[in-house]
């Protein structure tokens, strides 16, 4: 568990060094609620950005991407709008995004960055 924990908290940091570096700002890392856990959340110009992060070690078990499963898509919605419950800032623009990341043994990683994709 220790090490998927690892490979998590790498993915997550090569996600946020990529969307900093396309002019996105971070907002939040890692947001908890009693109902779960958003990796991401950053602004895109006016838009606010919900961003999954999906990691793995190889692409044995399908892409990082094909992870993020209907009924994951759903909670992320909820637990987006939570969070824009609690924020003063009125958002005009939401988008859900997913970054996948491919850290294989020996290669580059692969980062995919996947733009408002549910």
């Amino acid at each position: 568990m220790a090490r998927n924990l690892e490979l998590g908290a790498l993915g997550e940091d090569m996600a946020a060094g990529h969307l900093t570096r396309a002019g996105m700002t971070i907002l939040a890392r890692n947001w908890r609620c009693r109902y779960g856990e958003l990796d991401l959340i950053a602004r895109d110009g006016e838009a606010v950005v919900f961003v999954e992060v999906k990691t793995r070690s190889g692409r044995g078990y399908g892409t990082p991407a094909e992870a993020v499963t209907f009924a994951k898509r759903g909670r992320i919605r909820r637990l987006a709008g939570l969070w824009l419950a609690e924020q003063p800032h009125g958002w005009r623009q939401v988008r859900f995004d997913v970054v996948a990341v491919i850290v294989e043994s020996g290669r580059d990683p692969v980062l995919e960055h996947l733009r408002a994709v549910f």
